[in-house]
């Protein structure tokens, strides 16, 4: 058989090996999400692929010679390897600890922290041999090698069973309080993604100069979820304070301006609207 016959061989059986790992690996992603099955899927096509290339160059005496001289400075090369690619080879060996472990799956949100500084936060796409790919919610992809994953503080809000998320309004001292509170009940139980509608409850947290604030816990089932219903629930208050005449209050400063006599010339009011 020709070379050319040879190498043509082994590159289809390359190509192939690839194709069918790919679709295997595909279809258990279809049941699991899983971060060991995407490093699993790259560790295990770069193992094949290097058994491929070794028994591609047994086949020819040049390469055969070349490759038993290799393993026969086995330890001298690997000693090198490893100190020229210490780096790397960290990332890898991340790779492992963090897809045994599992401090996070594919398509879960996270939050890595390192120093007391979020470096990343967002959607979990992708666990190569070396890095962690993060989708962010500004659009950008986060590339994260796996020894810094590794390393840092992991916030992964997908361990818990339920998300809770507190929804705080502010009304004024004059307004009815119980009206307040039973509107605040009946938006929070009303809406289609809040859990737990029989036990929500709202109460008045506590006081500020300008009125008291009224408080209460949304659960949802996930995070996004979560994001729809307390800027639903949010814009629904509002609406009903200020269509049942519930005070929502701000800061007001009034502006007097006096001419050169003492008499006032002009009164001006200006509105700072507070975040509530």
């Amino acid at each position: 058989m020709s070379i050319l016959a040879k190498i043509g061989i082994f590159a289809a059986i390359i190509v192939i090996s690839n194709y069918v790992i790919s679709l295997i690996f595909k279809f258990l992603a279809q049941k699991t999400k899983a971060v060991h099955l995407r490093f699993s899927k790259y560790a295990v096509t770069v193992i094949i692929d290097i058994i491929a290339f070794y028994s591609l160059s047994q086949q020819f005496e040049i390469t055969r010679d070349i490759s038993k001289a290799l393993l026969q400075s086995g330890s001298l090369i690997l000693a090198i390897a490893t100190f020229a690619a210490q780096q790397a080879l960290g990332n890898v060996i991340s790779g492992i600890s963090l897809s045994v472990s599992k401090p996070y799956n594919v398509d879960e949100k996270i939050r890595v922290i390192q120093g007391g500084t979020v470096i990343a936060e967002g959607l979990v796409k992708d666990v190569t041999l070396r890095h962690t790919l993060i989708y962010q919610y500004n659009g950008e992809t986060c590339i994260v090698p796996n020894s810094v994953m590794d390393s840092s503080v992991i916030i992964n809000t997908n361990f818990t069973e339920n998300i809770g998320n507190y929804v705080e309004i502010e009304i004024g001292y004059g307004a009815d309080l119980e009206k307040a509170l039973a509107i605040m009940r009946k938006i929070c139980v009303g809406h289609e993604l809040t859990l737990n509608t029989e036990e929500n409850s709202v109460t008045a947290s506590g006081y500020t100069q300008n009125g008291v604030i009224l408080k209460t816990i949304i659960w949802t089932n996930n995070l996004n979820d979560s994001f729809k219903a307390c800027s639903d629930i949010r814009i629904a208050l509002v609406r009903e304070f200020n269509q049942n005449g519930i005070e929502i209050p701000y800061q007001t400063v009034t502006i007097s301006n006096y001419g050169p006599e003492g008499k006032k010339d002009a009164k001006e009011t200006a509105n700072d609207v507070d975040s509530f």
